[in-house]
């Protein structure tokens, strides 16, 4: 076992994102707890909630993935999840995170938005993980970190629905609930990711004996919180 955990750095798979599971036995798995393949499954299934909405976002907003030269949905979504970038894109001004999800709603921004929104989420969460894609028995996870990260979700979500531009005009359609069509579609998978990171660290916190510090703000004037 000792053996095991020590070549953990050297084994371990390096992703952007997490890594879909294959079946059979790999030696690193010795090095992992029952606590680190439940935080694994929720990791992938968080990408697997990003992965649906950036697809939804494209769709509904189908000039941002004119802006990024595209030629269809599936690629701007690849181009996202399937490739190794550490979340560097050069057309987000070296922006990740919550400057990401800030530069996709300015009213000034002229590239991809959905490309900027999405990429500010989902490096956001993953620096709530540390940058890891696989976790081990001595790995730790903050749970303020992930708290952190779910209040962010729910105010990005916010931001989303409510940036306009000069005209009135959202800057990016997501949820329709007005017209003879209610899509809430984009809401409820917002509220998976959003559930996973609370379940997250609520096991963080019972695994390392620690307290959340539980944050109240008014959703119209919060502010992003810092998940590391």
């Amino acid at each position: 076992m000792l053996i095991a955990l020590a070549l953990l750095p050297a084994c371990a798979s390096q992703h952007t994102t997490p890594p879909r599971p294959s079946g059979g036995f790999r030696p690193t798995q010795l090095g992992k707890s029952d606590i680190d393949r439940v935080i694994e499954a929720h990791q992938q299934e968080i990408f697997r909630n990003l992965r649906v909405l950036s697809e939804k976002l494209y769709r509904r907003n189908p000039r941002e993935l004119k802006k990024s030269g595209q030629s269809t949905v599936d690629v701007g979504v690849a181009r996202i999840f399937d490739v190794r970038h550490d979340w560097k894109f050069a057309d987000l001004r070296g922006t990740r995170d919550t400057q990401a999800i800030q530069l996709a709603l300015r009213e000034d921004y002229e590239g991809d938005r959905v490309l900027a929104y999405t990429v500010g989420v989902a490096s956001m969460i993953q620096t709530a993980f540390h940058d890891k894609t696989e976790f081990y028995m001595i790995d730790n996870l903050d749970a303020q970190g992930l708290y952190n990260a779910a209040r962010n979700i729910e105010i990005a979500v916010w931001k989303l629905s409510t940036a306009r531009d000069a005209q009135g005009q959202l800057l990016l359609l997501s949820n329709e609930g007005a017209g003879p069509i209610v899509n809430l579609s984009f809401e409820r998978e917002f509220g998976k990711i959003i559930a996973s990171l609370d379940i997250l660290s609520k096991i963080a916190a019972d695994k390392n004996n620690r307290t959340v510090v539980k944050v109240i703000q008014t959703i119209a004037t919060a502010v992003f919180l810092p998940v590391r």
